[in-house]
């Protein structure tokens, strides 16, 4: 199972122009003012968005340490998948919303999967099972959706089931979530892109559902023990 599939559904080409932010002189001559993207902010101070500094993750040993650069490398690799697939949902469903009649809608659909099997499955082709696995959960973050339930609402219930029942016999499932106040992994997950987007290392891209990184943080991190004090 290569995942081909929900990214055939989901995916559509977007083109997008990275705009740099540009200071530039006040026509008055006065102050400089700042061009961020379609936003002019005028002063000789420019606000900051407010970041929240969480520390890593304590891990117990080298082993431990080891699995989860593994794990970094793993997530880094599917994230653009999870938020292309968000990306292009959104666009899907605005363009879907002008296409009335069901007949053209399959027919929308259809070019598209036919446009992705092309362009994605030499990439997908090379995806690892644990990675299609956070791909997956990482669908379910970006999205509020789960992977079947994506295909069942854009293609049918039936295919759905067929796909699910693919899935299972590579110890996978198309209806994982994404639950990092329950899986210690997908806290791990949460942290890795929390500190991927706060040193720009992948594009930034908020979650479907709130997630709060210092709550988990305090579930899944056991504080170190102080020493006791001596008496004497």
């Amino acid at each position: 199972m290569k995942l081909v599939l929900l990214l055939y559904i989901l995916i559509y080409s977007i083109g997008i122009t990275a705009q740099n932010d540009t200071i530039r002189p006040n026509p008055n001559g006065k102050e400089e003012f700042v061009i961020a993207g379609d936003t002019t902010v005028y002063g000789s101070v420019i606000p900051l968005q407010e970041t929240i500094i969480v520390r890593p993750p304590r891990l117990k040993d080298a082993t431990n340490y080891k699995r989860y650069l593994i794990l970094k490398r793993k997530v880094k690799k599917v994230y653009p998948y999870a938020k292309l697939a968000a990306d292009t949902l959104l666009e899907l469903n605005k363009s879907l919303t002008d296409i009335r009649k069901k007949r053209h809608r399959r027919k929308y659909i259809k070019a598209m999967q036919k446009y992705f099997e092309e362009r994605f499955t030499p990439e997908l082709k090379k995806m690892k099972r644990s990675e299609g696995r956070i791909l997956i959960k990482l669908i379910h973050r970006q999205t509020g959706s789960t992977m079947y339930d994506l295909i069942k609402e854009y293609r049918s219930g039936v295919k759905a089931f067929l796909y699910e029942r693919t899935a299972r016999l590579f110890k996978m499932s198309l209806k994982d979530t994404f639950r990092p106040e329950e899986e210690y992994q997908d806290y791990l997950i949460e942290y890795i892109l929390y500190e991927s987007i706060l040193y720009d290392r992948i594009k930034p891209q908020p979650a479907a559902f709130d997630i709060d990184l210092l709550a988990l943080r305090k579930k899944w991190e056991v504080p170190i023990p102080r020493p006791a004090r001596s008496n004497n």
